[in-house]
């Protein structure tokens, strides 16, 4: 049985994304599939990683469940709405307190000319589901997809998750509800596959 993770990755419970995470869920659900959540905006941390990697703060109980839970997955799902061409700063928190050397990676000097590192997610894979209000021909062509670059390659692909997989939803503002049920549809389609 596939274990996936789902990670709500938006701040605020009441949006487009929750409808998103809960199709998928249902989809996976509905094909057998082992799933997890985690719903970033509930757990307690803090987002600023003060020091850098140079003195490591404790990690918090739910980062530590959080870091168990990707892990432990064979496929994860993160969804977030692109505020500003990135990410919102809860995840971007997340990410730095959790995607930690010696956790999800290490630096390796033997590669690259003393530049290199190892990732630690290697034979997991990746979806992201990004909800925006630019068009998405503007933000790929014009911003060329700077979140989901971060997340996609600088992120997750260092870490050695691959392949990672992209979905945009957008313009979100404006939207009509035929067309938010679409996109909800087309999401259930993908949990249904696991992918």
């Amino acid at each position: 049985m596939k274990k996936i993770l789902l990670i709500d990755a938006h701040p605020d419970s009441n949006r487009l994304t929750s409808s998103l995470v809960n199709a998928y869920k249902r989809g996976a659900l509905q094909s057998g599939y082992d799933i997890r959540t985690i719903i970033i905006r509930d757990m307690e941390f803090n987002p600023n990683l003060k020091f850098g990697y140079e003195k490591r703060i404790d990690l918090e109980p739910d980062l530590l469940m959080a870091i168990d839970e990707i892990k432990a997955c064979e496929h994860m799902v993160w969804f977030h709405p692109v505020w500003w061409g990135g990410l919102p700063a809860l995840v971007k928190g997340f990410i730095d307190r959790t995607f930690l050397p010696s956790i999800v990676f290490d630096y390796n000097e033997s590669k690259l000319g003393g530049m290199g590192w190892d990732g630690y997610l290697e034979g997991k894979s990746a979806r992201i589901i990004a909800t925006m209000d630019t068009p998405t021909f503007y933000y790929r062509w014009i911003y060329n997809a700077p979140s989901v670059n971060q997340l996609k390659k600088a992120t997750l692909g260092f870490c050695g998750v691959k392949p990672v997989k992209v979905t945009e939803f957008s313009p979100v503002k404006g939207s009509k509800p035929k067309t938010r049920d679409r996109w909800i549809e087309k999401v259930l389609q993908l949990g249904l596959k696991g992918n």
